[in-house]
């Protein structure tokens, strides 16, 4: 049997070289033998568009990548993300936040030297310390909140050292603790990256997560979420992130040059695979 693996990409810009050679990578190791899915990451609704959709499936299909069907689109498994959620929750390892984020960072000043993690300073549990009373009167009230996970409970009920694999820097032990209590679900965006990748992950059956170095901490967190809900644990590869002539990473938020771009100045698909070597 093959790998199976998956290129996941958010539809909220054009893809540039940098997805280019996740996918392409993806697609080399799945092989004859194996399976290659395509997956939509679009549960911000908020930037996600359908013409970027489109726009993935044609740049793909030039690139002369194929893929199972039907493609999972994230925002159609909202139901299947609280669910996770909910299980979470009735094991006592969710509560809600309901600090601003300028709550958040007087919290921070206040305390001084707040220890850091990968996102940067960590969330003080501030809101870990209220009842349920108060939690239940202020929900009732309509105030807004965030579903944040509290580490030390889930971190106790993980129960083990947890490890995972990385094809490029080798066995990793977890360490999911750098998050603090990380956010899983806002009220704009009723799930997080993590819950949502984790499951569907496991559901897809991924047996190699390729993506670029830059989620390599991510890792940490999924790992601990896989054994909190019994998930199957997938070998990860976390490639080196592209950049450009100017020495900047490949990112839409950059207005990177896109592989619609460059089709349209007539570069070829060998000239582009040159170039995604992993």
């Amino acid at each position: 049997m093959g790998e199976v693996t998956r290129f996941a990409p958010s539809p909220t810009g054009y893809l540039h070289l940098g997805h280019a050679a996740s996918a392409v990578f993806a697609a080399r190791n799945a092989g004859d033998d194996g399976r290659f899915l395509l997956r939509i990451e679009d549960i911000d609704q908020t930037r996600a568009r359908p013409e970027y959709i489109e726009a993935i499936y044609e740049d793909l299909a030039w690139l002369g990548l194929t893929w199972e069907t039907p493609v999972r689109v994230q925002s159609a498994h909202f139901d299947d993300y609280q669910k996770v959620l909910d299980r979470l929750a009735d094991r006592d390892l969710l509560y809600p936040c309901f600090c601003t984020r300028k709550d958040i960072q007087a919290e921070i000043a206040r305390i001084g030297n707040a220890p850091h993690g990968p996102d940067g300073a960590l969330y003080p549990g501030t809101c870990r310390h209220l009842s349920a009373s108060e939690r239940a009167e202020r929900i009732a009230a309509g105030e807004s909140y965030a579903l944040r996970l509290d580490m030390g409970r889930a971190m106790k009920q993980g129960g083990k050292r947890l490890y995972w694999h990385d094809r490029a820097a080798g066995r990793q032990v977890a360490t999911p603790e750098i998050f603090g209590d990380v956010v899983l679900a806002r009220k704009d965006t009723p799930t997080s990256y993590h819950v949502s990748v984790t499951l569907d992950d496991h559901l897809q059956e991924i047996s190699l997560v390729t993506r670029g170095e830059d989620l390599f901490f991510a890792s940490h967190l999924h790992r601990l979420l896989q054994e909190l809900l019994g998930y199957n644990i997938p070998e990860y590869h976390h490639h080196k992130l592209l950049t450009g002539p100017d020495g900047k990473r490949f990112a839409k938020r950059d207005k990177s040059e896109t592989l619609r771009s460059m089709r349209d100045k007539g570069v070829c698909v060998a000239k582009i695979f040159d170039m995604v070597v992993l």
